[in-house]
């Protein structure tokens, strides 16, 4: 919704048909542009096919922000090699799969900004979420490794990577729940409320952040003001890994 007010027609890829449908109605609504495609961070298959429909539909990309991600809170010796591999897969597999996917087109289009998601979990261990830290943390270095690839290769493409903090989403429900939203909770139940309070006393700021914190830093890193910023991690937390 962010990038739609500063004028881009936006794609929502996402698995969640309703809700990308929801988000892509208000930024009509607003009288921005968008439309939405079907989308498996996890399938190769599923990000060739969705380059090549904005290719058809748009004729050019310039930003690619990936932004899918899967936490589930397990102890190492409860956790099974299926709940490691599934949170590599969306979290450091599709960021993969997408800025391989997305890259040549965003060339052929003279250039652009790719943002990769990561987390203060990137920057430093958190008991309980091995498999969540070790997928962050390979973000972060895949960006920096492409974001050198891209330079030498002249061919104005920037990589960057946002380390969020604690954020009031879904995911937090869901990292209680096997990385699954219960049946009929949302970011108003009792146990986000819970969760909210948690993250609060512990930020140095003493409040958790928003999506429209991190959705700023996205809109810096694809402008014209980040021109000279690639390979950059840009640390949006209320100060936790400052202390």
């Amino acid at each position: 919704m962010a990038l739609a007010r500063e004028g881009a027609a936006v794609v929502v890829a996402d698995l969640d048909a309703t809700g990308a449908d929801e988000t892509c109605a208000v930024i009509r609504a607003s009288g921005g542009r968008a439309d939405v495609l079907a989308l498996d961070v996890t399938e190769e298959g599923d990000w060739n096919a969705a380059i090549e429909a904005v290719s058809r539909r748009h004729g050019e990309l310039h930003i690619l922000v990936n932004n899918a991600a899967l936490c589930i809170r397990s102890p190492l010796l409860e956790t099974s090699f299926e709940t490691w591999r599934r949170q590599n897969a969306v979290n450091l597999d599709g960021v993969f799969l997408g800025t391989r996917a997305a890259l040549p087109l965003i060339v052929a289009s003279g250039g652009g900004s790719i943002v990769n998601i990561s987390s203060v979990a990137g920057l430093k261990g958190i008991a309980g979420l091995s498999g969540y830290c070790a997928s962050k943390g390979g973000v972060r270095l895949f960006t920096k490794a492409v974001a050198l690839e891209c330079a030498a290769a002249r061919n104005k493409v920037r990589v960057n990577v946002i380390c969020p903090g604690s954020i009031e989403t879904p995911i937090w429900v869901k990292m209680m729940n096997d990385g699954v939203l219960p049946h009929g909770s949302n970011s108003d139940t009792a146990l986000m409320d819970e969760i909210r309070s948690a993250s609060a006393e512990a930020t140095p700021l003493g409040f958790s952040g928003a999506p429209d914190d991190i959705a700023e830093g996205v809109i810096y890193l694809c402008s014209e003001a980040a021109r000279f910023v690639t390979g950059a991690e840009l640390v949006i937390d209320g100060g936790v890994f400052a202390g």
